[in-house]
């Protein structure tokens, strides 16, 4: 960063000796190109010039009555040449320090002048942003607080790369933007102005001259605040938050993520209870998450977005924390106490497209900047929004950057990136005609895969143990290969990331759940088909807010049967959902079987756990199997430590549809075992027969969803269970056990 003085002493004026020469005539074209806002050089007119005889100073304040020199307290006032342009000469050796004394109607107001100030965007950032190589872009562009050649005020900069001119407004110049044309830094397409006085809390936004001649007020796409919408400024921040969680930072990247417990509390901050603030969400979500036994939390995304109802996913500033709740700092607060908690924080990330907004990142400098040029690229047709332009480097550099600094300056520990999909295939909810082949000729979107590649790559290489997730809904190849390895269509490479949603296995499993339990066996191999493909990525399994919404109904509500039925049916699911192998991640209002769709309208039904306390605990009960499920999973490394190792896992009873009955065996690193049974039948099975891997050593419940605090039936196993040294399939000894009606078990060595 260049912070070099430019200014010297000024020679002092000899007593009586009359300060005010002749003033130069400001040249025409300069004149009209700065009131027009196309010059690419401001500060080459403004601002203080060595002439011939002394100094020239040349001042453009729009509305002013007059215009004052100050310099060691001594005033000169500059002649007015109209259009709000103001000017003098002083007879000195050298540019002087000096302040500006300006009227307006009824006021004076004593400011630094811009214009003195060298640039304050070193030549290294430059070069960085020109290659699309700046890893922290976030500290090179957008506004920064700074003292700048020993004074206070803000750098602004902003990559316009095809603006005629672009200007600084804010509430700091009522919104008039002639006072501050920036300075073009060259090829880079970066502009720039230090703003003396401008501070924390002020409002501003880029006043930008098209090609055209054209101006549109824009907010900065690097903005690292907002307003609350429906407002749209972007607002001079700075972090003075003191991070608590050195001993989280420090010890999360000891075991591998796919190697540990990894259960997901999903979230929309907003409506888990309505009106909290980010501080008051760190008390109340952490508690609530910590009893509940959720290893993390993952936000919808957090990203300013003019459009509640869009849930975050329409962001149109990318580095900036919804000011809904609170600021940036307000936020870091919130993390800061989750990590001190013990629970890792993971937040949506959305680079596959953004709103068209005419103040945000839709042709930004009057061209198309961040979208495609080509509309067949450029147009989103399932939402109505443009994609982003992943071949164009500066792009790139701005996403890339952008998900580094969700983790380095806010400390999450995981990005789970939305609707990849549409990302990597050109032909996406396009029909023939609407989109044009790849240099290839096939329907990959090449550029796309390289930024994935990039993106995860950067990510994972600056941030030890942190995951990115991809939500990705098809069977592309290699999602969460590493991007050295070779494999997938067309031999691009693995994607990089950690984790893959597994898309198929919620499907399938839903599908065979809604049926009555009188046709699940016509749908068995909608329960097991998950495992021929199971070890092919590194799996996260979802019921995610979109399985929840959209007239597709609240998890207990899909169930089939009377309302004891559905909720047996519920927890029998998510028993079967936290044995079965991939990380776990349930949308909140699912742990207490909320019966509504979820509405970020009106939040949760907190009301339903009022019943807390009586002798039928319904949706208590299934909170409680939620707490016992996650606590019990994380004590049970055979649940987790060899999730990605087919070794990990066995089939006991995979084709027993007749019963709706599943079986199956995990393995922990050490060997050591646990069995979890799934009837979801509403029959009670007696002295039914499974195998088990040892032939000595009794076998115990350890979780049972029908047991009666979580709202069941009772029926139990309450004794330890001897197996009987006969082989069943591949198994040398069988357990003779009891299955209760729509219930999962779990049972370990005793």
């Amino acid at each position: 960063m260049v912070t070099a003085d430019a200014t010297a002493p000024a020679r002092a004026a000899a007593p009586h000796t009359p300060l005010v020469t002749k003033v130069p005539e400001l040249d025409a074209e300069g004149r009209g190109r700065l009131l027009a806002g196309t010059h690419h050089d401001p500060h080459s007119l403004l601002g203080a010039h060595p002439v011939t005889g002394g100094v020239a100073f040349t001042v453009l304040r729009p509305y002013a009555r007059g215009v004052s020199l100050v310099i060691d307290g001594r005033a000169t006032e500059m002649d007015d040449l109209a259009d709000g342009f103001f000017s003098c000469v002083l007879p000195l050796d050298s540019i002087p320090e000096y302040e500006l004394r300006i009227s307006y109607d009824g006021q004076d107001v004593v400011l630094q002048d811009p214009y003195r100030f060298l640039p304050a965007l070193g030549e290294l950032d430059l070069h960085l942003i020109g290659e699309g190589r700046h890893e922290e872009l976030w500290t090179a562009l957008g506004a920064h607080t700074m003292t700048h050649q020993g004074v206070a005020g803000t750098r602004f900069t902003v990559w316009a790369p095809n603006a005629r001119g672009v200007r600084v407004c804010g509430d700091f110049c009522r919104w008039d933007g002639t006072a501050h044309p920036m300075r073009s830094l060259g090829s880079a397409g970066v502009w720039e102005l230090f703003i003396p006085g401008v501070g924390e809390g002020d409002l501003y936004k880029f006043d930008i001259t098209r090609p055209d001649g054209t101006h549109t007020v824009r907010a900065d796409p690097m903005a690292r605040r907002a307003e609350v919408p429906p407002a749209t400024a972007s607002v001079v921040t700075r972090s003075s938050h003191v991070w608590a969680d050195a001993a989280w930072m420090a010890r999360r990247a000891e075991r591998p993520v796919v190697e540990s417990p990894f259960s997901v509390y999903e979230v929309h901050l907003q409506s888990w209870r309505e009106g909290l603030t980010y501080r008051q969400l760190a008390e109340e979500l952490t508690e609530y998450v910590a009893e509940a036994g959720f290893t993390h939390v993952e936000f919808l995304p957090v990203a300013e977005h003019p459009f509640g109802g869009s849930w975050g996913y329409q962001a149109t500033g990318l580095y900036a924390p919804t000011s809904r709740m609170g600021t940036p700092d307000d936020f870091r607060f919130l993390v800061d106490t989750l990590h001190q908690a013990g629970i890792g924080v993971i937040v949506d990330w959305v680079a596959a497209h953004f709103p068209k907004d005419d103040w945000a990142l839709a042709e930004f400098d009057g061209t198309p900047l961040y979208e495609p040029q080509d509309s067949r690229r450029a147009e989103h047709p399932d939402w109505g929004t443009l994609t982003f332009d992943f071949g164009r480097r500066e792009v790139r550099n701005f996403l890339v950057a952008n998900a580094t600094y969700w983790c380095e300056e806010f400390h999450v520990d995981g990005l789970r990136v939305d609707a990849v999909a549409s990302m990597l295939y050109l032909d996406y909810s396009r029909d023939e005609g609407q989109w044009a082949p790849n240099e290839h000729g096939g329907r990959e979107n090449l550029d796309a895969v390289s930024f994935l590649q990039e993106m995860n790559a950067t990510v994972y290489r600056r941030n030890p143990g942190v995951v990115t997730i991809a939500e990705e809904s098809t069977a592309w190849d290699g999602v969460t290969r590493a991007t050295h390895h070779t494999g997938g269509p067309g031999g691009f490479g693995g994607l990089g990331f950690g984790l893959k949603w597994n898309m198929g296995w919620m499907h399938d499993s839903l599908e065979y759940i809604q049926h009555e339990p009188v046709h699940r066996q016509y749908h068995h191999n909608d329960l097991t088909f998950a495992m021929v493909y199971a070890y092919s990525e590194n799996y996260l399994l979802p019921i995610s807010h979109d399985e929840v919404v959209h007239g597709k109904r609240a998890l207990v509500s899909k169930m089939p049967g009377d309302w004891w039925q559905q909720r047996a049916n519920h927890r029998a699911y998510l028993g079967f959902m936290w044995a079965h192998p991939g990380k776990k991640l349930l949308f909140m209002g699912q742990e207490f079987a909320q019966g509504a769709e979820w509405s970020q309208e009106q939040g949760l039904d907190w009301w339903l756990l009022d019943e807390a306390y009586s002798a039928q605990p319904d949706h208590a009960g299934v909170r409680r199997l939620v707490r016992d499920l996650n606590h019990r999973y994380r004590s049970a490394p055979a649940l987790w430590e060899r999730d990605t190792d087919p070794g990990g896992f066995a089939w006991v009873e995979a084709d027993a549809a007749g019963d709706n009955v599943v079986a199956f065996v995990r393995y922990a690193a050490d060997g050591t075992p646990l069995l979890a049974v799934s009837n979801f039948s509403p029959v009670v099975r007696h002295d039914y027969a499974l195998g088990v891997p040892r032939t000595a050593g009794a076998w115990r419940e350890t979780l049972n969803t029908d047991a009666a605090h979580y709202g069941g039936s009772d029926v139990r196993n309450p004794e330890p269970l001897q197996p009987v040294s006969e082989a069943f399939g591949a198994f040398p000894a069988r357990l003779h056990l009891t299955l209760p009606p729509l219930a999962t078990l779990w049972l370990s060595p005793a």
